[in-house]
């Protein structure tokens, strides 16, 4: 909120950026668990002296900042969702601090999956993914909340039932219409949760862990379609309705999913010369991949009376 300061509208806030924490969670069994996050904190206080008097004693530091979030993750005995961590570190700044009104909190959790030897999962050993799983968490004082979950880096593709037709053609139109292409992206997703306050999070310790790996599921069923046949897609448009479409039917508690779809293109080889009009002939069989120029198509698609 701005405040008045020598008849100017004044807003701030202070944090920490780029705070890596991994936090491994040894079992007695020998099965070990490991987790990295990227953790961005944004706090909102009334520290207006810091700023135009000197006075620093209304100030939290950053560097405080940074040494809660190792102290936090610390205190995890248990596993925690990426979300769960970022509501008790947003729910310690703006409860323990009394000059704090607010917290953002924004994580990148990056994807460490277990490897598997001799078609066994390993006890402790891990290797990198691919998506990153993201979060973003407001807690004000008061207890009220806002829970964002995503997905970011999802690079996905199918070879067949793809294609574009129908579209608006000009002098400025090149492309051909076609009912077989690649369709290839990479998704990045936001869904909000409907909750609004610290008391209405789940108390399940892993809601939202389950939550993000159901709305992965809903995303990547809607996208390729059943293993057998798949599903035909007439546009990356109309891909990424029901793919947001499907999330909202099927989960309740989420109001909101913004979807962005960067249409990757594999474009069609064909070499013909002034002799002959094609030494290789173009068969749905060999592309040259592309990542810039792409198209943009993203959406969002929300719950009457709900916020993105």
């Amino acid at each position: 909120m701005a405040i008045v300061v020598d008849g100017l509208n004044f807003e701030q806030q202070h944090g920490k950026s780029r705070v890596r924490v991994a936090r491994v969670w040894r079992n007695l069994d020998g099965r070990d668990l490991i987790v990295e996050w990227n953790v961005n904190t944004s706090l909102f206080s009334n520290c207006l002296p810091s700023y135009v008097q000197g006075d620093n004693s209304d100030l939290v530091t950053t560097d405080t900042v940074k040494n809660t979030v190792y102290a936090k993750a610390k205190e995890c005995a248990e596993v925690i969702s990426v979300e769960n961590f970022a509501i008790a570190l947003g729910k310690h700044f703006t409860s323990y601090y009394p000059k704090v009104t607010g917290a953002v909190i924004t994580i990148v959790e990056k994807p460490w999956e277990r490897v598997h030897v001799d078609g066994q999962p390993h006890e402790h050993g891990f290797q990198l993914g691919s998506e990153k799983h993201t979060t973003e968490v407001t807690v004000k004082k008061s207890g009220a909340v806002v829970v964002t979950s995503g997905i970011e880096g999802w690079s996905v593709l199918k070879t067949t039932k793809s294609g574009f037709e129908g579209y608006i053609k000009d002098k400025y139109t090149a492309l051909p219409e076609t009912k077989e292409r690649i369709l290839a992206t990479e998704v990045s997703a936001l869904w909000r949760y409907k909750f609004e306050s610290l008391s209405s999070i789940p108390l399940k310790p892993l809601y939202f862990t389950e939550g993000y790996l159901g709305v992965k599921k809903v995303l990547e069923r809607n996208f390729f379609g059943p293993p057998k046949g798949g599903v035909y897609s007439p546009s990356v448009q109309g891909t990424l309705y029901d793919m947001a479409r499907a999330v909202i039917d099927r989960f309740p508690d989420i109001s909101s999913i913004h979807l962005q779809m960067p249409n990757i293109h594999f474009l069609p080889v064909n070499l013909p010369n002034k002799i002959t009009p094609s030494i290789v002939k173009f068969d749905d069989d060999v592309y040259t991949p592309t990542d810039e120029p792409h198209g943009t198509i993203q959406a969002s698609l929300s719950r009457i009376l709900s916020r993105m």
